[in-house]
């Protein structure tokens, strides 16, 4: 009899121990994101492209330590290209001062029409946190395809003009260049201005976070 009081006050504390180890990793979960959560199914962001608001070569490396969100589309996009870029600035504007870490890098899948001046004069309407980036075909569809962005031109009209389908994806990546999220259209500007703020804070301890 005392063997059995003796295993089964060992089971109930080995029953306790299980339970406090469930609520204690519970606690310390991380919660969900608030857009989609892509964190080690993309690799770390490597490129080299032409900065059209500086005019000059430039290398993903080049811009670590920031939060970057990476778009492709073009200037003479009708619709979708304005409409996520407005949305990201909006959701830039949330987050004040902090905003300053934050690069959306606007890659252009049109460089035949696309010049360093249109891209320039385009990306500056967005604010000074938006980047046009532009590449030959070349470096275009290796990057593309690293990333599995599609896009493709429709036939010219009589005036030489042409739509190009692409993809309405936003990538986003951490201060370490490694791919992080994806901003789907349907996410909602204070959803990725959540997001943003998290990874903006990342690794920084609460103190220094208060003081932001």
């Amino acid at each position: 009899m005392g063997d059995f009081r003796n295993l089964f006050r060992i089971t109930c504390r080995a029953g306790l121990l299980s339970i406090g180890i469930l609520l204690l990793s519970a606690c310390h979960s991380e919660p969900p994101w608030a857009t989609k959560n892509i964190t080690g199914l993309m690799p770390t962001l490597e490129f080299t492209l032409t900065e059209a608001n500086r005019n000059k070569i430039v290398h993903a490396q080049d811009y670590r330590g920031e939060i970057l969100l990476m778009y492709f589309g073009y200037t003479h996009c009708p619709d979708v290209c304005p409409l996520t870029l407005s949305r990201l600035k909006s959701a830039l504007a949330k987050l004040g001062d902090a905003a300053q870490q934050v690069r959306v890098l606007f890659v252009s899948v049109d460089p035949g029409r696309d010049s360093i001046e249109d891209l320039k004069r385009y990306t500056e309407y967005f604010g000074p946190e938006v980047l046009g980036l532009r590449g030959d075909q070349t470096a275009l569809r290796e990057l593309t395809k690293k990333y599995r962005v599609t896009y493709g031109y429709n036939k010219p009209n009589a005036n030489g003009d042409y739509d190009v389908s692409h993809s309405s994806a936003v990538y986003v990546f951490d201060r370490k260049g490694e791919a992080r999220l994806l901003i789907r259209p349907t996410d909602a500007v204070a959803s990725i201005s959540i997001d943003l703020k998290r990874l903006l804070t990342e690794g920084i301890p609460v103190a220094s976070q208060s003081k932001q």
